[in-house]
């Protein structure tokens, strides 16, 4: 994902969130588990707030007039705790 450019990593929001719509309607409809969606869901959160996190890191260093080529995944453990 380091290598991703802004579209790819637009395109692979999109993805993620399309798969977490599915997840939620295939739980409604008793396809899936809720258990099973649940943990799904979870795995599936941690990594849209990788994508977000590298997109807004290749945003500002643009913005910086820097290498957004330079921006870094960071671990879920990092994104998952800005707020904390």
């Amino acid at each position: 994902m380091t290598d991703a450019t802004q579209d790819d990593l637009i395109a692979r929001i999109g993805e993620l969130v399309d798969t977490e719509h599915d997840l939620r309607r295939k739980t409604e409809s008793g396809e899936l588990d809720p258990a099973i969606e649940q943990q799904r869901l979870a795995q599936l959160e941690a990594t849209l707030d990788q994508c977000w996190d590298l997109l807004r890191q290749r945003r500002a260093r643009i913005d910086a007039g820097e290498s957004p080529d330079d921006a870094n995944v960071n671990p879920v453990k990092r994104v998952e705790g800005y707020l904390q």
